[in-house]
């Protein structure tokens, strides 16, 4: 897949990911991996949402709240360490179609019953990191799951998107690490791309920046559930 192509993509990816706190990689890798093997695209994706991550924190870093970010982070931390470090035996096209239908399940129950909250404690903050961790360890996709558990604490949009990018700043970097040390590499070219995506990644982090100000608090949470509908759908039509 052409470099440019690669480029527009992550600008694409990086705008909807910074405003719904997830996003960069369901949109990115079910692409990419018509055009590469999928660990490539899995690896290459994990260094773009990396940085992504590092964009979302320092544009948005008036909304980071330690003791979230730790609650959702260390388990997520652990988990995606194991997620990354095994090879699970059943089908994983499977369990993507099974991700994508609880996903969007969930999210229409959330469009529909607007007064619904999970349990905004403790359990729910581990249970949502360990969960998120792992399937972004097994798969390469994980902040769908974490946005969910997120939305339960009904944050400001600023809080939402800096702990949802602190949170995965610390599982990507615990991603890269496994994948580098298990002896995951990429061709040339696309060490070279990163070059160009890097900076395209922070650019759609800004365009995201503006949009999210244009989105009244009130709607804020109705616009995360769309999209996460989106992405279980098409987890379940094109896992």
């Amino acid at each position: 897949m052409a470099t440019i192509a690669i480029g527009l993509l992550t600008v694409l990816a990086a705008t909807v990911g910074t405003i719904t706190g997830f996003g960069t990689s369901t949109i990115m890798i079910p692409i990419l991996v018509q055009f590469m093997p999928p660990v490539e695209a899995i690896f290459l994706v994990a260094i773009i949402h990396w940085f992504g991550d590092i964009w979302k924190v320092a544009l948005f870093r008036s909304g980071v709240r330690a003791r979230l970010i730790l609650l959702f982070g260390i388990p997520g931390l652990l988990a995606g360490f194991g997620g990354a470090s095994i090879t699970l035996e059943a089908d994983q096209a499977v369990l993507l179609k099974i991700l994508g239908g609880f996903i969007a399940a969930y999210a229409l129950f959330l469009l529909l019953q607007r007064s619904f909250r999970v349990p905004a404690n403790t359990a729910t903050a581990l249970g949502g990191g360990a969960l998120s961790g792992f399937f972004a360890g097994v798969f390469g996709i994980g902040g769908a799951i974490r946005s969910m558990f997120l939305s339960a604490f009904d944050l400001p949009k600023e809080v939402y998107i800096a702990t949802a990018g602190a949170i995965g700043l610390m599982v990507d970097a615990m991603r890269i690490i496994t994948y580098i040390a298990g002896g995951t590499t990429l061709p040339r070219h696309l060490w070279h791309g990163l070059l160009l995506f890097i900076p395209l990644s922070f650019l759609g982090a800004g365009i995201a920046r503006k949009v999210v100000g244009m989105i009244p608090q009130n709607r804020f949470r109705l616009v995360v559930g769309a999209f996460l509908f989106v992405i279980g759908a098409k987890l379940m039509l094109w896992a």
